[in-house]
Order: C-alpha cells, then structure tokens, then sequence
C-alpha cells in the first residue's frame, strides 16, 4: 500500500553514545538503516520520504538503498539533546518549502528493525484526522498497578498505582508503553504542542518480540537473535 499523502521521516543522526555509528552498524548483514528505509519505500512514494540525518556517510548509506536524499538536517538539530518534535517541524518546514503534499506524518526511528510494512499500514488505517496521533505499543514490561513502584519521602517503596492489593498481574490494568517503531501523527497537531501533550493518542498494538529498540549492546543482541530465528 502507498500512500502518497503521508510524509514518512527518518531520523538518523551520526552521533550516538549507547552504540556507536549504530544507524549504519551491520544488523544482520545489512546497515541498520536499510530496514527503515525498505519500509517507508513499502508505504510512500521517495518524493515523499525524508532522510532526517547531518551525517554524510549515513546520506551515502541511504542513497546505496535507494533513497535520494535531497534534505540535509541543520547542524544545531544534531545534538543528542534534541527533541523529536524539533526534528519532525524542520523536516515539514523543508517539505512544504518544497510544495509537497501530505496530510500526515509517518515517524519510522531506525532503532526498530523488527517492525514489518503491516505495522506501518495497520497504523495508517488507524489514523483519522480526528486523532492526534497513533502509535505502536506493547503490554509493558512493568505494571503500576502491580510490579511498579514509586520512592517516598521516608524512602519506602508504594505501588505507583492502586492500593497495592492486586496480587496477580492477570488481575491488573493492562498498562503499554510506547515502543518507537511507528508514529502516525497530525501535522496540525505536532505544529501546536508537543508529542507528549497530544490528548487523542490511538495505540497499535504489536508483540514484544517485534518491539526491540535498539538502545544499548543488549538490544541490539536481543534483536539480532530475534531476527535470526524468525526469518
């Protein structure tokens, strides 16, 4: 399925302290960026996929996929202290500079390989212009209901929610948490506030098995495991 109206953004910038150069390190025989990429080329036309990077050999990476890379992000977005939302209004700034047309925007962070073309589609059914945003989740690890805790001033631990009586997590509210594969998001909505201000958030679910994100050494063996047994 390609949807010309959707804006797809890779953000990939070259410094990274958890693992280094990791959006081109070798996952399992290919730069970790090909994967993001074959997906955005699976869901929208090149016009319409932006490479969102300050690195000149992760553009040489992409362009090896297929790419054209044509937008160049800002070195003062290049810091790892720089927000998503920052790098997503720069890349539509450049894009409606550019006289493209979309009417959402599609986040997919290299960090997840595992996520699949389904993944991405799911999610653009979800959207409507009436949401804010959808976005992947997945049961969380840690439930505030029941194994999640929370400091006191006397430096004792409370449940972070509930009364603490629920003794079997099957009896709790499930809890998710976002795992970074995929955003669909209202560029009306990202323009006005930030990404953890939107009220109508949409979630998509997806397993734990796909929802690896490459952060630490760890991840990135977990992942490769993963992928090797699966496909």
């Amino acid at each position: 399925m390609t949807d010309n109206q959707a804006l797809v953004i890779i953000p990939a910038r070259g410094g990274s302290k958890g693992i280094p150069r990791k959006n081109i390190k070798e996952f399992c025989g290919r730069p970790l960026i090909h994967y993001s990429i074959e997906v955005a080329k699976a869901v929208a036309p090149d016009t319409h996929i932006i490479l969102s990077t300050d690195d000149d050999e992760i553009c040489h990476c992409a362009t090896l996929a297929g790419l054209p890379v044509s937008y160049r992000r800002p070195a003062e977005l290049g810091g790892d202290k720089v927000g998503s939302r920052e790098v997503i209004l720069d890349a539509m700034d450049w894009a409606d500079s550019e006289g493209l047309i979309y009417n959402k925007v599609v986040l997919l962070q290299p960090t997840s390989p595992l996520r699949t073309v389904g993944d991405v589609e799911e999610c653009l059914k979800l959207y409507t212009p009436d949401c804010d945003m959808v976005v992947s989740v997945a049961e969380a690890a840690c439930n505030p209901y029941y194994d999640c805790f929370e400091t006191q001033p006397d430096g004792t631990l409370r449940v972070s929610k509930g009364d603490g009586r629920i003794t079997r997590r099957q009896d709790a509210p499930k809890a998710w948490q976002f795992n970074g594969a995929v955003y669909v998001i209202n560029p009306e909505s990202v323009r006005r506030m930030a990404l953890g201000e939107f009220p109508r958030r949409i979630p998509y679910e997806m397993p734990r098995s796909r929802s690896v994100d490459l952060d630490t050494p760890l991840d990135w063996t977990i992942a490769e495991t993963i992928i090797r047994n699966t496909h």
